[in-house]
């Protein structure tokens, strides 16, 4: 860490504490669903209704978010943080009905999305200051949370209210946003300076293309990941009998290696995203084909060990390759289509996944979503060509503007 200038660590200890929170949280959510339900007095096809206000609160709060960084600056990420620890706790106290806690969720949601582009936005401009792979590290920080969280919730399920969990979560959110406002105070006066000077490309428009087409990719790779978060129990229940106990392995053990996988790669540099992406889309892929084939428990969660492994690196790599060519002052918004755009593939992997298993079974579901990984590993190349990110430049994000090259 000692070639890496005083700012750039500062903007790197920032991202980590907006993604610890944002980590906690939804373990803390996942965790809590159950007692939520019973505490609303909603059914299953309630829930599943009110958890669709989630993304209608993610997306327009995710665009607004890139535009107000670009003209606030990356302190907005302070209000972010907070918001979204003191949304949970609302969600908490105030859901006593169907009516009460959709628009809890939607708050959730639109608080949700604004912290998940404002900690890429910190953590790309800690990775392009410093060349180290930020976002992939944070990315790890995120799921060790969510598992650290999910247990502690668990623990303290049946001997608290389920606002509890919530509680700490806010007051980690609290912490983590007034220590993040000291770190950015640091960095904001070098970052100030660099954004002064960026101002005379500010007249260039920004393309949309480049980034739509990372988005995509960022889609299906969630698609996949999440497919499998969402399933992977169901699957060990269903085809292999395994009883509630040894099913609730393959959530846990899924974000366990993704939080490892995240770590580990972190010793890379970031000119290395192709061989990561490429290594990581078979990997995904042959993961998921040995699920699907597997005969035992064992065989399943030896397949969901190399599937994370796998999906663990695409879209941090995929928000790096963005961020390192990207110039300051769009930085907000070109974080933050890259993330709409990737998070519908969040939301859509389990209705695929649901969708063929409902024709076809679990088994072919499983084979559905290894050919969406199958056929990034063939469309990633031409469609980082046609982007314009073929070749990771050391420039100031010429790719991403209109106008001269």
């Amino acid at each position: 860490m000692a070639s890496i200038p005083l700012s750039a660590r500062h903007l790197a200890s920032a991202a980590y504490l907006a993604a610890a929170v944002f980590g906690a949280f939804w373990g803390v959510w996942g965790a809590s669903l159950p007692r939520i339900r019973e505490q609303t007095g909603i059914d299953d096809a309630q829930l599943g209704l009110a958890l669709l206000f989630i993304g209608a609160g993610a997306l327009p709060a995710m665009l607004f978010t890139g535009r107000a960084l670009d003209r606030w600056g990356l302190r907005f990420a302070v209000v972010a943080i907070i918001a979204l620890g003191l949304a949970g706790l609302g969600v908490a106290l105030s859901a006593h009905g169907f009516v009460a806690l959709c628009l809890g969720l939607t708050v959730v949601g639109a608080t949700s999305g604004a912290t998940d582009v404002a900690m890429n936005s910190v953590g790309g401009r800690a990775e392009k200051l410093s060349g180290q792979p930020i976002l992939t590290r944070s990315g790890g920080v995120f799921s060790s949370f969510v598992v650290v969280s999910s247990i502690f919730t668990g623990v303290l399920s049946s001997m608290t209210p389920v606002s509890t969990s919530f509680f700490v979560v806010a007051v980690l959110a609290i912490v983590a946003g007034v220590r993040t406002a000291q770190a950015l105070a640091v960095e904001l006066p070098h970052s100030a300076v660099e954004a002064k000077d960026l101002q005379g490309s500010a007249h260039r428009e920004l393309k949309y293309t480049p980034l739509l087409l990372i988005g995509v990719l960022g889609a299906i790779t969630f698609a996949t990941e999440n497919a499998h978060q969402s399933w992977g129990a169901i699957f060990l229940e269903e085809e292999l009998h395994s009883g509630s106990g040894f099913s609730a392995l393959a959530p846990a053990v899924f974000a366990g290696v993704v939080a490892l996988t995240r770590f580990s790669i972190g010793a890379l540099r970031p000119h290395h995203f192709r061989t990561v992406l490429t290594v990581g889309l078979m990997a995904a892929t042959v993961g998921t084909v040995i699920v699907a084939s597997a005969t035992s428990v064992h065989i399943v969660i030896a397949g969901l060990t190399v599937a994370a492994a796998g999906t663990a690196p695409l879209y941090p790599t995929l928000l790096s390759v963005v961020s390192r060519n990207v110039d300051e002052v769009y930085r907000g918004r070109a974080t933050a289509l890259v993330t709409v755009v990737s998070y519908v593939g969040f939301l859509l992997g389990p209705v695929y996944f649901g969708f063929w298993a409902h024709a076809m079974g679990l088994r072919n579901a499983m084979l559905a979503t290894a050919a969406l990984s199958g056929i990034l590993i063939i469309a990633t190349p031409p469609l980082l060509r046609l982007s314009g990110f073929a070749h990771q430049r050391r420039t100031s994000g010429s790719a991403l503007l209109e106008g001269p090259q």
